[in-house]
Parts: C-alpha cells; structure tokens; sequence
C-alpha cells in the first residue's frame, strides 16, 4: 500500500484527507499521462450517492479537462458498471468516487485500468509521485503538469447510456424468468438504488425494496450489507423467498434465505462453486477465497471435491490468484464474489442473479442450497503490539499458535495475522464451541502480552 492508495483506492474523509485538491490533481494526472503522444485520453467517471461525490466528480473531471481528455459520466452508478463500460467501451481508464461501506462522511476514489481491473501498482505509485511533486516519466521530472490550451481542452459529457448498456447486460446474463418470486432488495442508500430494483423487475420478479431513498447522507446507514439485520426481519415479515443486500457502491452482496437466515460470502461461494462443478463449469476444480474464509467453507468443499486456493484479505489479492490460475469464482466473506467469466470486479447485483440462477435451477430454497456450509464460531482478538513482525516472529508466539494448531487438528483453526493498515496483531480462533475459541484464542494473547510485545 502507498501513501495516499490502498487496496482499495484513496480513502479518507472528505476534505481531510481526501480533498477536492486532492481530487483535481489524480485528475490532472490521469488527463495528462493517458494522453501522452499526441493521443486524447478518454476516461468514464462514476460516483456513489455521498454528498460529497458530486463535489469531487466535478474536481478530478475538470483536472482530466484541464490536461486535455474527454470525460464521461456516469453519474450515480455501481463501481462494477464502471469496469464494465471502461472495457467495453474503449476507455483508457475508469474512475469510481465512493468508500464503498464506509459512512457517508468518508469517500474514495478507485481507479480502474482499460480492462476494467484494479490500476496496477506502478501506475498508482506515479500519481502519488505527482500529489507529492516527485513525478519522473520517460526520463523527465515534473513538479507541475502542462495545461491543455486551445482545441486541446478536454470536454465533459453524459454518458449514462454506458450504464443503461451495463443494466442490460446484466438483465441478457439470467437465463430463467423471477416470475412468481418474491425478492427482498436492501439497497444500502448507495448506488443500487435505481440499477438493482429495475433488473430484477425486468426478470419478472415481485421486488419489494428497503433503503432506496439517498439523501447524500444515509448510505449505509444502519442499512445494506453492513447492516443485515432490517433485511433479515423484512424477508420474514413479508414472506419473502429471499433477500440481497448491497453495499454503497454495490460491488458485494449478502443474501439472506426464506427464513431470514444470512447466507454469507462463503456460502455464496459454496453454493455456486457446486453449482458449476455439477455442470462440468468450474474449470480449475478451484474457488478463490481469502485467510479468513470461515473453516466450515473448506469443509464443505472438501466434501463437495471441490479444491480452494486462499489468498490475503482483500478482492484485490483473490482477483489477482484468480487471473494467475485461471479460476473462475472468488471471493470475501464479506460478499465480495468475482465471476471472472463475467466481471473483473466483484458485482453485487451480478451475484445476486446468479444466486437466483441456482435457485431456479434446482428448483431448491435458499436455505438448503447453502445447508451445507456449517458456520463455525470464530473470535477475533486484537492486540495493539509495537512491533507487528516482532510479534509474530517471537519463538515463544509461535509455539503457542503450533500447540493451539495442535489441539484443534481437524476440528477448527487458528490464524494468527497483522493488520495491513494499523500496529495491530490480530488472533483468530474457529472452532465447534465459541467458548473454546476464545480460551484458546486468549491463550495466543497472553503469550504475546507476556513476551512484551503489547504496546502501551
């Protein structure tokens, strides 16, 4: 991670860490270096419904003007119809503004190669070169960036027909009919709102929708994916067959099944990975998933015969396995799901069609197609610590993470593992019994503040 990006853009709260400035000047670089050699960069540019979207949409487009590309909005939309369109359309790049989960105050701005993927990391560190006045290209050194002038300014123009394409996109991939069913959408407040209640419409569904009234204020207020539990009573109070649930800019989906039960990311994954490997679809044999992928995921893959890789926390890591090994299905339990025949990004809607798609298929309720994934208690301890390495490398931390290893065999698991983005170790412990995954859990910590590594 840099110093302004992380895995998942450049976020902060709006006008402290992350300011309009901020905004105009990855603008101005992006006009600028997509559109070296006499080429008119042209970028598509999307935003979530935060109050502060709109403030830094206008600046990073007029910083793509100002270095001479032509920019298209989106408007209010999903960060998966914004890759969508980058790589259909041609686009250089694509920019999403939004802070996907986070509360309203906070916002972001996710940058998306020509393929619609993730910018790579040489390309992010070049803009921060830029925001820190360090940019070197091609064997020159920039400490401001030229001015487009004359014919050469860029212009900015609607482009909601791209998100119009990417919902009938959406709508040619289902392959049954919703007639007859009764689905629950949680739109978060975010970029759903509009996109998700009319794709199921148009499949014939009866849809009932919840937090689809944005105000620039309450995206994800005690609402979507975040916030399950209005969607869990909603689906049981009105009789529904299912309910999904979408996150601010509506790249995850969680589900919740007839009986208002949650289906989590890794149940998301267990029922369609079994799903494609009954119809011969899971080329690899292999689901993508990350280290904190509950222990009773692989149980039921193993009994399924299906393989997993695991990767480090972040779509961002499970996308980049996914390319490596040829896989077709990834993702968080977090509801991050990345369909890689379909999307370079995880797609909240997309999965929540095809969750629909095996429903139908096998003619089977939610509840029972993902019966067979049993979730395992887990606690999760953090310890501040001053050195996170330290920590982890102490012999004596370590022989206590083997005996717990040791102890639970077959039956759970242990991860032990530092926070990427604070001075934190964190200690995890699945198990059958929530009350032993804590003893053991507490087990690891007290070794860890007994060797001296707890922080004051």
């Amino acid at each position: 991670m840099g110093k302004y990006f992380g895995t998942d853009g450049f976020r902060g709260e709006a006008n402290v860490e992350l300011t309009g400035d901020h905004a105009y000047e990855v603008g101005r670089f992006l006009g600028w270096y997509y559109g070296r050699g006499n080429h008119r960069a042209r970028i598509v540019v999307g935003k979530d419904t935060r109050r502060s979207s709109y403030m830094l949409e206008y600046a990073i487009s007029a910083g793509m003007a100002a270095s001479g590309a032509d920019v298209y909005l989106l408007h209010v939309t999903t960060t998966p119809s914004v890759s969508y369109v980058t790589r259909t359309d041609g686009f250089d790049c694509g920019v999403m503004i939004s802070a996907s989960h986070n509360p309203y105050y906070d916002n972001g701005i996710k940058l998306l190669n020509r393929e619609g993927e993730k910018m790579d990391e040489s390309t992010i560190r070049l803009v921060e070169d830029y925001l820190d006045g360090t940019l070197s290209v091609d064997g020159q050194t920039f400490s401001k960036l030229p001015f487009a002038t004359g014919e050469g300014v860029g212009s900015i123009v609607d482009h909601t027909a791209g998100r119009n394409r990417y919902m009938g996109y959406l709508i040619s991939l289902a392959v049954y009919s919703f007639r007859g069913k009764r689905i629950a959408l949680d739109c978060a407040n975010g970029s759903a709102w509009s996109i998700a209640p009319n794709v199921f419409r148009s499949l014939g569904a009866d849809v009932h929708v919840i937090n689809d009234r944005p105000d620039g204020l309450n995206i994800n207020l005690d609402a979507g994916s975040t916030h399950i539990e209005g969607l869990k009573r909603y689906v049981k109070e009105h009789g529904c067959d299912a309910g999904f649930a979408f996150d601010g800019d509506a790249d995850r989906c969680l589900a919740v099944d007839e009986n208002g039960e949650l289906v989590d990311g890794d149940q998301i994954m267990y029922l369609y990975g079994a799903y494609m490997k009954e119809r011969g679809k899971l080329l690899t044999n292999t689901v993508v998933t990350t280290v904190m992928s509950n222990f009773g995921l692989y149980k039921a893959l193993d009994k399924a015969g299906v393989g997993y890789a695991k990767t480090a926390v972040g779509d961002k890591y499970v996308y980049e396995e996914m390319v490596r090994g040829g896989h077709r299905l990834g993702g968080e339990q977090s509801g991050h799901i990345i369909f890689s025949k379909y999307a370079r990004t995880g797609d909240g809607i997309l999965t929540s069609l095809k969750i629909m798609e095996v429903m139908m298929a096998k003619k089977e309720a939610l509840s029972r197609l993902a019966a067979p994934v049993t979730i395992y208690p887990q606690v999760l301890i953090n310890v501040r610590v001053k050195d996170k390495k330290a920590a982890q490398d102490d012999p004596a931390v370590q022989a206590a993470v083997q005996a717990v290893a040791d102890e639970l065999g077959d039956t759970g698991r242990i991860l032990v593992r530092e926070s990427g983005t604070e001075p934190l170790v964190r200690v995890m412990v699945e198990a059958p019994e929530k009350g032993q995954c804590q003893a053991l859990a507490q087990r690891v910590v007290d070794v860890i503040i007994a060797q001296g590594h707890k922080a004051e």
